[in-house]
């Protein structure tokens, strides 16, 4: 089908952020339904709720994501939207780690809101789906030879980290979901326990369309073209606005009959580009052009990104789906738990005497020293360190600069935790040093009148496995089975008469905004930007520069470039390579996970673990200082520019092809 034949479309999604609890901006949202309830396709309001981001909290101590005053807060929203507009509310990974306690938990909150006055009228027909596996599961799988590290970096899963988790939850793809709505055609609410993000999406898309799992209807090329298009887009969907430019919390999605699929956002200052759409396809995933998942992978070397004329649009073609059965292997699904390994306590000031500044490594080796002497015979393990901020800068005077020190102690107990704390505090105000001056004290601290901080126990991812299942293991069992995979249980949830639910029949051809299609040698058309002559770092030529997680155990760097013809000189220049990547960060380019250029997105992108000391370490824990793992990229912003490519580079400049307008980005 051309870009310029009309389109049937199988479903509509609206996102309203891209985290349940974050907060969502109601009025928008409406607009956004309001926008696609007529072409009369069936239509969800579907989002997330989960994520391994913000650590390992949720899983080793069992807290939520965000207070639950939040999730009150957002699904009154989202209920009275999903009433008013007769249209379901899904959403996975409940209460962020998506154990069973938590979709019990959202359940009461459903029935809380419901037993407002208010909202008498509500009758909420609700799936919960259970997600946690039990460790008898997990030791026979492990025995047989049936679990492996989810990426380079993991170590493998043994026995004792089986035993000392809390509670093991299975990362469930969209068959569960989409088993669910099947059986349940009448629902109003599905509250998912831990889910691969896209799984709703993908779920809600397959179900609007009757399109089953596996499919087995069409020629192969066109099922995963088809399945290839729901899994992009819930891959895009689950950020919410994150794919728009400027970014904002909400956007729509309209899925075609052969996998295609246009994003609008939700701000009307904001807008969906191919820049901007492709770029988020490398956004926390470890490579960009093939994306894992359970039960298959997502490959999107042939995707293709094309402007609608309402300039706010952007329609995607092109991303194929393979189901891993069809290539001889093994259904798998992602295993994640966590442990608690210890407990923390912290001090915290500033060094600002140049003196000390200047030799700050050596007398902090002492102070460890000191406390090691004063804890000798004391039972228990324990470790000290410092997060050190300011150390190598400068004054303009050429003097050191001030250092902000954070001490952070680790140990069997809280208890001990204090005291090495403590006893690190006291030492590092009063330790002689060399050249000392000012000899009544070396630390200025006290912050918010505190002398130490108690942190409580220390998480630590302790599970981040991909465990393989038999036939039929990756469905929602329906008989109640304790010992299956997924589990649901369904209620009635509210007092009121129940709304007559959405009708699954094919939706007349829509007459949407065309593409506008902008080749990647175009894009340079419109003059805006006006780029430096004699660059001198990376970050001087870059029009996107980031970092992020991509999962616990890995760091992914994105560099992206405002026109091709930028993009085709870096390429070409050899300036960014593994080899580059292992240098800034002290490791061998045989350790770099992935490294690569994607065309579609202007970018560059590579992959390395997360270590500590040289070893490889999960997000979170002891001495973590950037869980999010956003800002890690300053080692590559500052990465200075050969001569040769300066010259190179002005010369483009000289030539007038160095500029882009902001309407592409």
């Amino acid at each position: 089908m051309d870009g310029k034949s009309a389109r049937t479309p199988v479903c509509n999604i609206v996102t309203p952020v891209g985290m349940l609890g974050f907060g969502l901006d109601e009025s928008i949202t409406a607009e956004l339904l309001a926008a696609v309830v007529p072409n009369g396709a069936p239509t969800a309001i579907i989002l997330d709720s989960g994520s391994t981001d913000s650590g390992p909290e949720k899983l080793a101590l069992g807290c939520m994501n965000a207070p639950r005053y939040s999730y009150v807060r957002d699904l009154t929203k989202l209920l009275r939207l999903a009433w008013k507009f007769g249209v379901p509310l899904i959403f996975s990974s409940a209460g962020g780690d998506g154990s069973d306690e938590h979709v019990e938990e959202m359940l009461e909150i459903l029935q809380e809101i419901c037993n407002d006055a208010t909202n008498h009228h509500y009758s909420l027909k609700t799936i919960a789906i259970f997600s946690s596996v039990t460790k008898s599961f997990v030791h026979h799988r492990l025995h047989s030879n049936a679990i492996t590290g989810c990426g380079p970096p993991v170590p493998p899963l043994t026995p004792q980290l089986i035993d000392s988790a809390p509670r093991i939850l299975s990362q469930m793809g969209p068959e569960p979901i989409y088993d669910a709505l099947t059986a349940h055609p009448d629902f109003t609410v599905l509250v998912a326990g831990r889910a691969y993000d896209p799984s709703p999406y993908i779920a809600f898309a397959a179900y609007a369309s009757k399109t089953p799992f596996p499919t087995t209807s069409g020629p192969k090329n066109a099922a995963k073209r088809l399945w290839g298009g729901f899994a992009h887009m819930g891959k895009i969907l689950e950020c919410g606005g994150l794919c728009a430019t400027p970014k904002c919390a909400a956007v729509r999605a309209t899925v075609y009959e052969d996998g295609t699929f246009d994003l609008t956002p939700g701000e009307p200052r904001s807008r969906c580009t191919p820049l901007s759409v492709s770029a988020h396809t490398l956004y926390e995933k470890s490579r960009p052009d093939v994306l894992y998942g359970p039960g298959g992978w997502l490959n999107l070397t042939q995707s293709r990104y094309e402007q609608l004329d309402d300039g706010r649009t952007c329609r995607v073609i092109g991303g194929e789906f393979t189901f891993s059965r069809d290539e001889g292997r093994k259904y798998q699904v992602k295993l994640e738990a966590a442990r608690v390994v210890g407990y923390r306590a912290s001090y915290e000031g500033c060094v600002k005497d140049p003196v000390l500044i200047r030799q700050l490594d050596e007398v902090l080796e002492k102070v460890r020293a000191y406390v090691k002497q004063q804890h000798e015979g004391v039972e228990g393990n324990w470790e000290l360190d410092w997060h050190r901020y300011g150390q190598h800068q400068v004054t303009a005077e050429d003097q050191p600069a001030e250092v902000f020190l954070i001490g952070e102690a680790l140990a069997d107990t809280q208890e001990l935790a204090n005291s090495v704390a403590s006893t690190a505090r006291k030492v590092t105000v009063h330790i002689p040093y060399p050249e000392q001056k000012a000899t009544s004290g070396n630390f200025a601290y006290g912050l918010g009148g505190k002398m130490e901080s108690e942190l409580g126990p220390c998480a630590e991812f302790s599970i981040y496995h991909l465990v393989e299942l038999e036939e039929g293991e990756e469905r929602l069992n329906m008989d109640d089975n304790s010992n299956a995979l997924y589990r649901q249980k369904v209620s009635v949830i509210g007092r009121g008469a129940p709304q007559k639910p959405q009708s699954l029949e094919a939706p007349q051809p829509s007459e949407t905004v065309q593409p506008r299609k902008i080749p990647l040698t175009l894009l340079a058309s419109t003059v805006d930007t006006q780029y430096p002559t004699h660059p001198k770092t990376l970050g001087d030529i870059t029009r996107v520069l980031r970092s992020k997680n991509a999962g616990p155990y890995e760091i992914t760097f994105d560099v992206m470039f405002s026109t091709a013809r930028i993009y085709q000189l870096v390429k070409s220049s050899n300036l960014l390579s593994a080899a580059v990547i292992a240098r800034l960060h002290d490791m061998r380019e045989d350790e770099v996970i992935w490294s690569g250029f994607f065309d579609q997105a202007l970018a560059w992108k590579a992959t390395i673990p997360r270590t500590r000391r040289g070893q490889p370490v999960p997000a979170g824990g002891f001495m973590e200082s950037d869980v999010h793992g956003s800002q890690k990229y300053i080692r590559l912003l500052n990465l200075p520019l050969p001569r040769k490519f300066v010259e190179k580079w002005d010369g483009v400049v000289a030539r007038g092809m160095a500029r882009v307008g902001s309407s592409l980005l």
